[in-house]
């Protein structure tokens, strides 16, 4: 599987050894940063991800801070996306199984490596179904993330200035 990764520099440690799990088991990983312990702006990295894993060059993705709240939200910033922040296996497994989340977001001051990992694995083994009891919930939000890309995109027509 094709799997983006990104993180911010409090996470930078706990991205490297989820990285080395993932190249272990075979999936083909690619690496959004940051790549030092300097300050960076989360949300950019977040966006970057999200982006990439809407413009289909990847299946998942995986986003690193702190506390994993910020990655979470700057990726659901992205219509169309759905990042649900994860710290332990039901939730995890969950956000695969009845949201089709594309994105988990954990925190490196939150969950500890071995933990990290297992979540990792339960969200990659778990699937949605699409006729399962959480399709409609998926659908509805697929259609407010329709409705709001469409308002979002007028109101940026809006504001171009006429030249």
């Amino acid at each position: 599987m094709k799997i983006a990764i990104g993180c911010d520099e409090a996470a930078c440690g706990l991205r490297d050894i989820i990285k080395a799990h993932l190249s272990a088991q075979g999936h083909e990983v690619g690496d959004f940063g940051t790549f030092n312990n300097e300050p960076v702006l989360y949300p950019d990295v977040g966006f970057k991800v999200a982006e990439a894993i809407m413009a289909g060059q990847y299946e998942r993705g995986i986003l690193l801070c702190g506390t994993g709240i910020g990655m979470a939200i700057s990726a659901n910033k992205v219509p169309g996306i759905r990042a649900a922040q994860t710290h332990d296996t039901f939730s995890t497994v969950r956000a695969a199984k009845s949201n089709n989340a594309h994105i988990i977001t954990l925190g490196a001051r939150v969950v500890g490596s071995e933990l990290a990992k297992t979540i990792v694995d339960a969200w990659l083994a778990a699937e949605f179904d699409p006729q399962g009891p959480s399709a409609g919930n998926v659908a509805a939000i697929g259609k407010l993330d329709e409705k709001y890309k469409r308002i979002d995109s007028e109101q940026s027509d809006a504001h171009v200035p006429v030249r």
